[in-house]
């Protein structure tokens, strides 16, 4: 067959399936239109739904910003407790309020009021909030001198593997409730594990220096 044959056969056939195209079209033009009108609803969904989490996260870090910024003023503005109490009561993030209220009182040294307020805190979910919970009550226990339950908390975490919480923390803390207890050599070899496994972390520098102050003290 010629060039210029083939060239026009394909010609045909290009503008013959071009006809089919359009008669199916007129053939089931309703259907099509009642398919593209759902299309269109779907696609205005799906954006408006992306619109909505897009607005909730917005809220949702303004929420946990004033929180943190509640608690940073606290010293100097003790009514922010009032907020931070309220705050608590209810709310997607009344865990993060019990938190900085119960931090703010260890670090203002009284660990009672802070138990009370770590306690409050659901158990579920089992994210980073919880798991930062249940350390912080650790510590607390610790400054009542009750080693051993702090221990028992500690190994808890552990056991557990959180990914959303930092092992180090849990580790460190574990090696301070045994320094206080006053098992000298758990303490060394858990500062040291610490120092090991997370060199390049805040607590893994922190537990090379408790680990020489240690072997020092021999």
């Amino acid at each position: 067959m010629k060039r210029v044959d083939r060239k026009q056969l394909k010609g045909d056939e290009f503008v013959s399936g071009l006809n089919k195209i359009y008669r199916f079209a007129r053939a089931r033009e309703k259907e099509l239109l009642i398919l593209a009108g759902v299309l269109a609803v779907v696609v205005l969904a799906l954006a408006g739904l992306s619109l909505i989490r897009n607005q909730s996260e917005k809220k949702e870090s303004r929420q946990i910003s004033e929180i943190l910024k509640l608690r940073a003023e606290a010293d100097q503005k003790p009514e922010n407790l009032g907020k931070l109490e309220k705050m608590a009561g209810n709310g997607k993030f009344s865990r993060v309020a019990y938190l900085e209220l119960a931090a703010h009182w260890v670090e203002n040294g009284d660990p009672a009021k802070a138990e009370t307020y770590v306690r409050k805190i659901k158990g579920s979910p089992r994210d980073v909030f919880y798991y930062r919970a249940q350390d912080l009550l650790a510590q607390i226990l610790i400054l009542r001198k009750d080693y051993d339950g702090a221990l028992r908390i500690l190994d808890r975490i552990e056991s557990e593997k959180p990914k959303s919480y930092p092992l180090d923390a849990v580790l460190f803390h574990k090696a301070e409730a045994y320094e206080k207890q006053g098992k000298r050599m758990e303490a060394l070899a858990a500062y040291k594990r610490v120092q090991q496994d997370f060199a390049q972390t805040y607590y893994g520098y922190e537990a090379s220096l408790k680990a020489s102050q240690l072997e020092g003290a021999k």
